[in-house]
């Protein structure tokens, strides 16, 4: 791995992302696409469970599948539908790779260096950006789905196993626009309600050349700030764009807010990083 320095520090608090690339070996990338590979090879999800999930607000409360299945996710391997895009949560939990990536020396030294006390892992994700059908994700906050008090709280780590280049979706952000705050979240509708998540406050508006492109080699890392915006494009090339994603929450002195559509339970509640 390479040295993170104070100086690549600083950029993340101005920019709310960093690049990192060399952070994870071919080895450490190749054994994840394997592992998911065996995870695929015994999926078994019924038809009403088949959920897509969506950052835009219209799609995410048409397409969301069953209510149940959706908001018990957090403490479970369970499969998503987005828009041509699979993806598979609880990763960190249950499977002994992805936990061992999640929890390894480097990410925890990364937190220490970030500043972070007593942070939590508090969802995983496999994303699957087949080539030709890997779907749009529209400009979002991460926070708008995984809201703290204080905002600032969560911090995304987004693992290329593959490159991630421009033809093939990489990710594009607009550099500083963590510090603009939140205006939309996503929380649970009351029980019983279908579907089984609402948006509350208003989406803003963003221009295409607000944003720039974040391409990145297999193995490098983008630490994302929990407010900054980002979005990526549709593939529509002829390479797939597999990565591993997770999202940690510094819990010293933070609330986790119980609208959130993930919630910890009492069978398995948010896991410490540090070990």
């Amino acid at each position: 791995m390479a040295f993170v320095t104070e100086e690549q520090i600083q950029q993340f608090h101005e920019d709310g992302f960093l690049v990192l690339e060399e952070f994870f070996t071919t080895e450490e990338c190749d054994a994840m696409r394997e592992q998911i590979h065996k995870i695929i090879a015994k999926m078994d999800v019924p038809p009403h469970c088949r959920t897509e999930f969506s950052t835009d607000e219209e799609e995410q409360l048409q397409a969301q599948g069953s209510a149940d299945y959706f908001l018990t996710s957090g403490d479970k391997i369970r499969f998503f539908f987005e828009k041509g895009v699979f993806d598979e949560k609880a990763l960190h939990a249950y499977d002994p790779i992805f936990k061992q990536i999640t929890h390894s020396s480097k990410v925890q030294e990364l937190g220490r260096k970030l500043g972070f006390e007593k942070p939590v892992v508090v969802q995983s994700m496999y994303i699957f950006k087949q080539p030709g059908i890997g779907g749009e994700v529209r400009p979002h906050q991460d926070a708008t789905f995984l809201y703290t008090e204080p905002l600032g709280r969560v911090l995304g780590l987004w693992i290329a196993l593959e490159n991630a280049t421009q033809e093939n979706s990489c990710l594009w952000f607009i550099p500083g626009s963590h510090t603009n705050g939140l205006t939309r979240r996503m929380v649970r509708a009351p029980p019983g309600t279908i579907p089984c998540t609402q948006f509350i406050g208003s989406e803003r508006t963003y221009q295409d050349s607000q944003f720039i492109p974040v391409p990145i080699r297999k193995g490098g890392l983008i630490l994302i700030h929990g407010e900054v915006v980002h979005k990526s494009e549709l593939n529509s090339s002829e390479w797939s764009r597999h990565v591993y994603t997770f999202h940690l929450m510094e819990t010293k002195d933070t609330s986790w807010n119980k609208e959130n559509w993930l919630q910890p339970t009492p069978e398995l509640p948010f896991p410490p990083l540090y070990t």
